[in-house]
């Protein structure tokens, strides 16, 4: 397909990954934990793949530049919402308003910046805060499948570590969003 096409194999794949995610919600709040786990990661877990593809064979477009940040954040938040109805996950719901707060303000100001015609991509410590937030999620996901002796001490442990990093990252990346656009709109870099 030529390159100005919105359908295009990198908004394919961004495609695929909204409705894998689908599954997970529907295997997650259906308690299959290790299904939902393995949806989890391939909807998560090929978010470079789209992105390679579309900067490779020159397929970058408008519908992705949108649709790609939006899957990741379905993905993310919608993962932090149905985790906070599982007790035993280890996300709570302030945790969940932090994560979705930090996406809408993120969002809203990428917007703002792009409409400015300012490009304003993920940094460095947004795409740390998404490896984080996937370990942190997945993490939860076994511990919730492990029950009784197969759950161990150091499994929930690290779990909630993972959340509490996820966390931590998710505020420090939010807070540099906000700098960055700041410095950008007062014209500092």
């Amino acid at each position: 397909m030529p390159s100005n096409s919105n359908w295009n194999i990198p908004n394919g794949i961004t495609s695929a990954r909204l409705l894998v995610a689908i599954v997970f919600f529907v295997l997650l709040s259906q308690q299959y934990y290790l299904p939902a786990l393995v949806a989890f990661l391939l909807a998560a877990g090929t978010d470079w793949l789209d992105g390679y593809w579309a900067r490779k064979y020159n397929q970058i477009t408008q519908l992705g530049r949108i649709l790609d940040p939006f899957a990741d954040k379905f993905i993310i938040s919608g993962a932090f919402i149905f985790l906070v109805a599982e007790p035993t996950s280890g996300i709570e719901s302030w945790m969940a308003v932090v994560v979705i707060s930090r996406e809408m303000l993120v969002t809203t100001i990428r917007s703002m910046m792009e409409q400015q015609g300012i490009d304003f991509s993920a940094n460095f410590a947004g795409k740390i805060k998404m490896v984080l937030q996937c370990i942190a999620i997945s993490l939860s996901l076994l511990c919730l499948e492990g029950t009784g002796e197969w759950k161990a001490d150091w499994m929930q442990q690290s779990c909630d570590v993972a959340i509490w990093l996820a966390i931590i990252s998710t505020i420090y990346s939010g807070v540099g969003y906000i700098i960055r656009a700041a410095r950008m709109v007062r014209g500092d870099s």
